[in-house]
């Protein structure tokens, strides 16, 4: 065997290297040599902001040392028994029994990985990466077809439920995450970590993982819940810029080709955009490019379109000539109720509130809105309720779009109706007369009182709906008309502690009382006020000379003075 010859002297001490092994900026670059041709310390270039940061154009190429592609492959050749295994090999190694599995699709003319389980990320699987690659390196990995339809049915049912319980404003964002917007929400739940923490137990315990960022954009959160370190970010205000800026431009949500393109032209980060021209920016990577980046940085509004948890129903006319008489859109009307009255019946419920929109041909629309005591299905009776408020519409010019719309509906059942053998009708169905009458008197003048629990008398009566059912009436007589406010009553002559009074004077006249009866003690609830601690009021039903009959009461019990000033007022009148 021949040895080598060499002309020189082999130097074993040959001094420091002048490009370091493991990384490093290459010397020969020209923003790299500065002005003194000396190379800049990394802690220099990462001390400046990211957006002042050079590009990897500017700074020259970066060496960096790559994983072998076969590294994660277990050896065939054996090998010593104590060998150590590579780190991505310890996992698989540890638990024998996990099966690696990952998720392909078809992209043109190959198929990728779309998504990999843990033992596959630990093997060095990524999405993105193609199917045969995958092969290659793990032999027996578990592939398995990407279902995108039940990916985007899952995530309907997310939003969907966000919509319910933590958000109204919630969203898909396929193909793989949520858009929640928890503006004036979060407070609800403890705060906005509190709520990031509530959302990721609801979904590590239907199995999912998953990160969340909050911010105040939507693309920088979505930049931030993907490309982000943390399982949880909460940025704060207008700190959107600095927060994405050392992102790959993926995080932008740009096209597969304008980052092939921007690849060519040496941009790799979010901040090397934010120092180019927005024309020669726009030029070589698109509007949607300038787009994306002002709506992450908050420049440009970018609206959340909200799912909708039921979709109400509706109706609606397009006319062929617009139209202004009254017979014509009452016409219209009825049909547009057909149209309604067979959507509610295939969903068996029925309308209590009605909103019909009139557009004209100068773009002003005209609306008017009806409800009703009961759900109906009524196509008549909706009509002539209709009538009753068709001289509110100003038809203009003409109307050429109607629209019907229910935005508060109700079940509505089949009734089993009595035999009728025994005697006994149906009781008569009044609301479409309540109806009516509230279309002509309006809707707050048609009401019942119902009973409270309540000691005070004024706090144990409200107003309910007319068709609403009542509460029970206490044992003790009460006056058919209660004041909404007592009044005070002048010149009152009364023997203390437990008489009615002798006369006095209301409303600026004066009555004698003939007889009277009492006093009902009614305390006040302390628990609404500390002012009604000690509050008392001594209830009497008197009957003057000329056969009035009033409920007055006196503040006090004619003893103790905190219990009131012994002032007397009039609550009430009998029939």
């Amino acid at each position: 065997m021949l040895a080598p010859r060499f002309s020189q002297p082999i130097d074993d001490d040959p001094g420091a290297c002048s490009v370091p092994r493991g990384g490093g900026w290459r010397p020969g670059a020209r923003w790299a040599q500065g002005a003194l041709g000396t190379l800049p310390a990394p802690a220099d270039i990462d001390a400046l902001p990211a957006h002042q940061r050079p590009t990897m154009r500017e700074m020259g190429r970066r060496s960096e040392s790559a994983d072998h592609p076969f590294r994660a492959m277990a050896s065939d050749d054996g090998g010593p028994p104590g060998a150590p295994l590579p780190v991505r090999m310890a996992h698989r190694r540890a638990n024998p029994w996990v099966k690696p599995m990952v998720l392909i699709a078809r992209s043109g003319q190959r198929d990728v990985v779309t998504a990999a389980c843990p033992a596959a990320l630990e093997l060095g699987l990524r999405p993105g990466m193609a199917a045969a690659h995958a092969r290659a390196l793990v032999t027996d990995l578990d592939v398995r077809d990407a279902e995108h339809d039940a990916d985007a049915a899952w995530l309907d049912r997310l939003a969907l439920h966000a919509v319910r319980h933590w958000t109204p404003t919630a969203s898909a964002c396929e193909p793989d995450g949520l858009w929640l917007d928890v503006t004036g929400t979060t407070h609800l739940f403890g705060g906005e970590a509190r709520f990031c923490r509530r959302v990721l137990r609801f979904l590590q315990r239907l199995g999912f993982t998953a990160s969340i960022a909050i911010a105040g954009t939507p693309g920088a959160a979505h930049a931030l819940a993907r490309f982000g370190r943390h399982a949880v970010t909460i940025l704060p205000p207008r700190a959107e810029a600095q927060a994405i800026a050392d992102f790959p431009l993926a995080a932008l949500r740009l096209p597969a080709d304008t980052l092939a393109t921007a690849s060519r032209f040496g941009l790799e980060r979010v901040a090397d955009l934010y120092a180019m021209p927005r024309g020669p920016l726009a030029k070589r990577l698109g509007l949607k490019t300038v787009e994306r980046l002002d709506q992450a940085r908050g420049l440009v509004a970018e609206p959340i379109v909200p799912v909708v948890p039921f979709e109400g129903p509706r109706a609606e006319r397009r006319l062929l000539e617009p139209i202004v008489t009254a017979e014509a859109i009452n016409q219209v009307i009825g049909n547009l109720l057909g149209d309604l009255v067979h959507d509610l019946q295939g969903r068996r419920l029925g309308l209590r509130t009605a909103i019909l929109t009139c557009q004209r041909v100068d773009g002003l629309e005209q609306c008017i809105a009806l409800g009703t005591a009961r759900a109906t299905r009524d196509a008549r009776h909706l009509a002539r309720m209709f009538a009753m408020r068709i001289e509110r519409i100003d038809p203009g010019l003409g109307i050429e779009v109607m629209q019907l719309t229910a935005p508060r509906v109700e079940d509505l059942q089949p009734v089993a109706l009595e035999c009728g053998l025994v005697g006994t009708g149906l009781a008569p169905e009044i609301s479409p007369l309540v109806d009516q009458l509230a279309g002509r008197a309006g809707d707050e003048a048609l009401f019942r009182i119902s009973a409270i629990e309540s000691d005070v008398p004024e706090r144990a009566v409200t107003r309910i709906a007319p068709l609403a059912a009542t509460c029970g009436w206490p044992v003790w007589r009460r006056p058919v008309r209660l004041l909404k406010r007592p009044e005070l009553l002048f010149n009152v002559v009364a023997l203390l502690p437990d008489h009615a009074p002798r006369r006095f004077s209301w409303r600026r006249t004066a009555y004698r009382v003939a007889a009277g009866e009492g006093p009902e003690r009614v305390h006040g609830e302390w628990w609404r006020s500390p002012r009604e601690m000690w509050a008392v009021r001594d209830y009497f039903m008197v009957e003057t000379g000329g056969g009035e009959r009033f409920w007055l009461f006196r503040r006090g019990d004619g003893i103790d003075a905190p219990t009131g000033d012994l002032s007397w007022y009039l609550h009430g009148v009998f029939g």
